[in-house]
Parts: C-alpha cells; structure tokens; sequence
C-alpha cells in the first residue's frame, strides 16, 4: 500500500475532479484521485459519470433518480472517458445512458433519469429525532491522529467530507455491539464552491461512503479486518431535494439481507432542517475469510 497523496485542499480537489472536460458533445474526459489500494473510488467515477449526463440535459431539468453497475476495477493512475448516449428527450423527462472506460473498456455504466420541476402528491419520511448535534461528536481526523498508515492518512486527511458517526465507528475495530444499521453526520470540511450540479453531484460523491459498513457492523467485522475484500457492485439513487453539501446532513443507513459473498444497503439522507434529500441501495461485494 503506497503512501497517500494528500491535496492541500481536499474539497477544492473534490471540485476539480468534477470537473471534467469536453472532448465532444457527448464525451468528456476526467482526471482520478489517489485510493489507498490503487483502485479508483466508486464514488468519484459515480459523480463524474452523473457531471457527463448533466452537461447533455436542459438545465431546467435536474437529475431525480439513476442506476448503476460498477463493472471493472478502475485505475487511478488512468484518465477516464465518458461517453454520453442520449436515450430520449420528452415533454417533460430525459434519458441518458453513460458509460466510464479506461483503455477502451468500461468500468462503470450508469442511467439516469431527469425531469423538470412539477407539482403534484408530496411526502416524506420523517428523520430521527433526539439524535447528539454533529459538532459534538469527534471526525476521523480526531478519532485516527495518533496513527500512521497509508489508509488512516487517508481517511483522516485526504477526504473532502467530514464523517462523524453517531455509533461507534469501525475503522480500526469492531463495534462493541452488532447492528445491521447506523447513523452518519457528514458535510464538506470546507467550502465547497460550486452550482446546483456539482452540488447534487457531490452529494452523490459522499453517498459511496459508508454505505456497505451497516453489513460489516451487523458481523462484527471492522474495516481493519485481515483480509476483507469489499467492493462497490451497483449504486442506485433517487434526488428529492436539493442539496448543500456545505451543512451538515444525517445519513441513515441499514442493510435488510447478506447472502453469497454479497451485502446489500439502503440509506436515506437528510440536511440539518430535515428535509429529505435522497434515498440510496447499494449491493456490495463483502468477502471475509473468516466466514467463509
């Protein structure tokens, strides 16, 4: 594991890595960020792939819900391609199909849905109560200062969101007690400059997270357990609200089933006044050694 490439500004990073470059109409091309493991972060070719669909779709309709497949490992060492297919264009919703590849291959497909603005039915799930203010509660940088290690350093220092869990958290050891959910505050560590694209995209960013850790927390495994192998398969969300990302918002996470080497995820999140944001399903690979 190599030692971590640490931007002075992570949220500024986060921006540029947002954004990506025209190479046509349809194809854009986007820089990667450092992982730990060498492997590109599920969230960012998740955000950028959204950025691409975007920039082909009337302003006025924004993004409300996409599906997604993470196909092969991604390198951070490579640029990435994106190719927007444009599926449909109606009276009031748009189609659009976007594919991310490295050496001609894709790793990532995603289909996103847009709409313009209507009224109609409205309602909404109502978020936790009682729960302790975010600033009350420590950050990675806190909780990991006094270790060393290229995966600490980066889950410490080189993400542009701070995460402070409302349960235990499991970087380093299992939870005292299992659980197949969990609750996250989480918000940029800095400002985040940029329009209600790039917001909605960060959103999205952010949502690849911690979503799977409601599996691990159900089995009292830690992400520092030897040998585990997980990985994002597919992502999907849906947008309700419009987001910024420069307050804090809860996560709320659990995972209804874990079969076959698979765990599934589902998360809803809100900003601090309670509205809610976006609802989320992700079907990672969970492999641990000792299960098996």
């Amino acid at each position: 594991m190599q030692e971590p490439v640490i931007p002075q500004d992570p949220v500024a990073d986060l921006a540029d890595v947002l954004n990506i470059e025209s190479a046509s109409e349809t194809e854009f091309i986007g820089r990667t960020q450092w992982m730990p493991h060498g492997r590109v972060f599920g969230g960012q070719v998740l955000a950028q792939s959204m950025v691409a669909a975007m920039k082909t779709v009337d302003a006025n309709r924004p993004i409300h819900s996409l599906h997604s497949y993470f196909l092969r490992p991604g390198d951070i060492h490579q640029e990435i391609r994106f190719e927007v297919e444009l599926l449909r264009d109606g009276k009031s919703f748009s189609a659009r199909r976007v594919k991310a590849l490295q050496e001609d291959k894709p790793i990532f497909v995603l289909s996103a849905s847009f709409q313009e603005p209507a009224d109609g039915l409205e309602h909404q799930e109502e978020m936790p109560d009682g729960l302790p203010e975010p600033e009350s509660l420590p950050s990675a940088r806190e909780l990991l200062a006094a270790f060393d290690h290229p995966a600490t350093n980066y889950w410490s220092k080189a993400r542009p969101f701070d995460l402070r869990h409302i349960e235990e958290p499991i970087y380093l050891k299992p939870a005292s007690a299992k659980a197949n959910s969990q609750m996250i505050w989480f918000k940029t560590v800095s400002a985040f400059q940029g329009d209600a694209v790039l917001q909605t995209a960060a959103l999205a960013y952010a949502s690849d997270y911690t979503l799977l850790e409601s599996v691990l927390r159900n089995h009292g495994v830690s992400w520092a357990e030897p040998g585990l192998n997980v990985a994002s398969l597919d992502h999907a969300m849906w947008f309700h609200s419009q987001p910024d990302v420069n307050d804090w918002m809860l996560y709320v996470q659990h995972s209804p089933a874990a079969t076959s080497g698979r765990g599934l995820a589902q998360g809803s999140i809100f900003s601090r006044d309670g509205r809610l944001l976006a609802n989320i399903a992700q079907e990672g690979m969970v492999r641990v050694p000792k299960f098996r």
